[in-house]
């Protein structure tokens, strides 16, 4: 392996680092303001933040076994980590919907959505650089699994969009459905991460 390889390997895993720790942020801070502002979708996003944190771990996994042998099979730990992603995925969703259905029947409406626009505003910038940046060392290394990777981080972008259009729509009309019809959008996302993550651990084709 040249030293430019093993240079841009060293900033996939530290890529895969800042993914990390960035959604430990990002979930404590939608988690917190979603819960003080009531708003379902925010509280939501936050979760996913949280669960994208096990899928990163998998992922900061998967690169040093790439990086010290490209030719090795998935890790017992790498095929665990996506199991788990999954269930969770599957859960948030539920979650989420259930949580819809009961905010709906009882009229519930978040105090603010301020905070909702702010995070996912930031969420977005952080995410699209995030995702170029990884699908730059991916083909530099003809990686096909950190491309992957850098395509996977696209779901978080279209996440954001969801929580900033739902969080856009409640603060400027105050319209009462449109955090639950946030929080239906990330349940839908939800779903589509949980079945990939299963699928990636049969050894299908997405290598997230």
């Amino acid at each position: 392996m040249t030293y430019s390889e093993k240079k841009v390997y060293r900033i996939a895993f530290l890529l895969s680092l800042f993914t990390i720790f960035y959604n430990i942020l990002e979930g404590l801070a939608s988690m917190i303001f979603g819960l003080e502002d009531e708003t379902l979708s925010l509280f939501g996003f936050g979760a996913d933040s949280f669960i994208e944190v096990i899928s990163g771990i998998g992922v900061a996994t998967m690169i040093i076994r790439i990086w010290k042998n490209p030719q090795s099979p998935r890790s017992r730990f790498e095929i665990n980590a996506l199991r788990i992603t999954g269930t969770s995925f599957f859960l948030l969703s539920a979650l989420l919907l259930s949580g819809m259905v009961y905010n709906i029947f009882n009229n519930m409406k978040p105090k603010t959505t301020l905070w909702g626009v702010i995070i996912s505003l930031a969420s977005i910038a952080v995410m699209i650089w995030l995702m170029n940046a990884k699908k730059n060392a991916g083909k530099k290394l003809g990686s096909g699994a950190i491309i992957a990777d850098a395509n996977c981080t696209r779901i978080c972008v279209y996440m954001s969009l969801v929580l900033l259009a739902s969080s856009l729509i409640y603060e400027l009309t105050g319209f009462a459905w449109a955090d639950a019809i946030g929080a239906a959008g990330l349940a839908y996302f939800s779903i589509s991460e949980g079945r990939e993550a299963f699928e990636e651990a049969r050894g299908k084709e997405c290598e997230c």
